[in-house]
């Protein structure tokens, strides 16, 4: 069962405000509470994280993700990806073609001349069937039509979804499908560790490190150039900790076509598709800190470079650069650059992501 007492919960939320029927299927709100009190709340419309609710050094609470407060809201959010699931396919591919068993697909264009996270009606737009299990954990399904968004083969979805009493959000991912497809999955949460407010304060002053010696540059519309370049001397050497803002608007032809940070960073892997450490987030003033682990060989780090100060939460805005996104997934535009780790799924196969967001505070 979905949390009953209604707003007996740290983030305020209501679940009748996220009630309401799309396409036949009803919406609602579920919050995953953990031993220790603390709360992640989340919608299966679009899979949707609304509110991770953890402590700061001194013990304040705050939301650290960005999010709505109701269901119009989250549909109708100026940014449609909003710490939302993404796929079929999340990241971008050039001018929305690939060719797979020799046949060629056309995909919507929605991002300048390319598709971008699985199309203007991915899975970020759909209400998923949920099931929560205990206190700590929710079940999320939805099956991906054949052809939905010009992509190949019905794929089965399952998406499971723990709060842990290490304040460990785990995402776990699998799929199936019926006919040679590609997928590539991942979440699309907009991390502000200082917690949301009116403004939302900057995350440039924050302190990222990131477990990657390589990035995958980009062209002016944010395809993949094909090159898998080194990060040293780059604004995108992330492996000692520094201040994300420190080289946000460096001088830099990768900066300029991103606007900032808007990269996939090569995971440094042991092995492939070992469980591994990724990055780490910092808040200076709070001291509340993340930390990333995943199974899948790399992170797109996004700045949150095009954000306006739209309204949120409880009366929260979201100016440029208020949150930061570190969405673990295979490479963007991977059918079109052979070399990349695939992303095809056959019949018979089943596709497993995992990741782990882990929130902790330093004195």
């Amino acid at each position: 069962m979905a949390n009953t007492t209604e707003n007996a919960n740290l983030c305020g939320l209501n679940r009748k405000d996220f009630q309401t029927t799309v396409n036949g299927k009803k919406t609602d709100l579920y919050i995953l509470r953990n031993r220790l009190g603390y709360e992640v709340a989340i919608t299966n419309y679009g899979g949707a994280i609304v509110a991770i609710m953890v402590p700061d050094k001194d013990g304040n609470v705050a939301n650290v993700i960005q999010g709505h407060d109701n269901i119009q809201e989250v549909i109708n959010s100026p940014e449609p990806y909003l710490s939302t699931l993404i796929g079929r396919y999340g990241n971008r591919i050039r001018r929305g073609q690939f060719t797979l068993n020799g046949k060629d697909y056309q995909l919507a264009i929605n991002n300048g001349p390319n598709a971008l996270h699985g199309g203007p009606t991915g899975f970020h737009a759909r209400v998923w069937d949920a099931r929560q299990m205990g206190p700590r954990a929710l079940a999320l399904t939805y099956t991906s039509a054949y052809g939905e968004e010009g992509f190949t083969g019905e794929c089965r979805i399952a998406v499971e979804y723990t709060f842990t009493d290490q304040n460990e959000l785990i995402i776990e991912y699998m799929a199936t499908t019926n006919k040679k497809t590609i997928i590539n999955l991942t979440h699309h949460a907009f991390f502000s560790l200082s917690g949301i407010a009116n403004p939302t304060p900057t995350i440039e002053n924050q302190i990222c490190q990131i477990n990657a010696d390589f990035f995958i540059p980009t062209d002016e519309t944010s395809i993949p150039t094909g090159e898998i370049l080194k990060v040293a001397g780059t604004p995108f050497d992330f492996r000692t900790a520094k201040p994300v803002g420190q080289d946000i608007d460096a001088d830099d032809e990768q900066i300029k076509n991103g606007a900032g940070y808007d990269h996939c960073f090569v995971l440094n892997k042991r092995e492939e598709g070992e469980l591994s450490y990724a990055a780490k987030l910092t808040e200076p003033v709070s001291g509340r800190t993340l930390e990333v682990y995943t199974t899948e060989p790399g992170m797109q780090v996004y700045s949150d470079n095009w954000a306006d100060g739209y309204k949120g939460q409880h009366g929260a805005t979201f100016p440029r650069r208020s949150a930061i996104c570190f969405e673990c997934q295979h490479f963007p535009d991977t059918p079109n650059h052979p070399y990349f780790p695939s992303v095809i799924l056959n019949p018979g196969q089943q596709y497993k992501q995992k990741t782990i967001y882990r929130f902790g505070v330093e004195k």
